[in-house]
């Protein structure tokens, strides 16, 4: 399973990396950060496998329709 969520995370950077602008560079770090919260052991990591999931498809989203927050001024 951590290699898949590895070369998710992988194929997520480029793809961000190929598209980022200022519109959507804020959802961008949100999408980037999502791999801290997926911690602990057997069902516990699971679960949280499958939160982060959720949250990055909701945040993916919003990067590639540009309705993002952009930079902070």
């Amino acid at each position: 399973m951590e290699r898949a969520l590895v070369r998710d995370y992988e194929s997520l950077v480029t793809e961000m990396l190929t598209s980022l602008s200022k519109k959507n560079h804020r959802t961008a770090v949100e999408l980037a950060s999502l791999p801290e919260r997926i911690r602990g052991f057997g069902h516990v990591k699971d679960g949280n496998v499958v939160a982060v999931a959720a949250e990055r498809d909701r945040l993916l989203q919003q990067f590639r329709h540009g309705a993002g927050i952009g930079l902070a001024a």
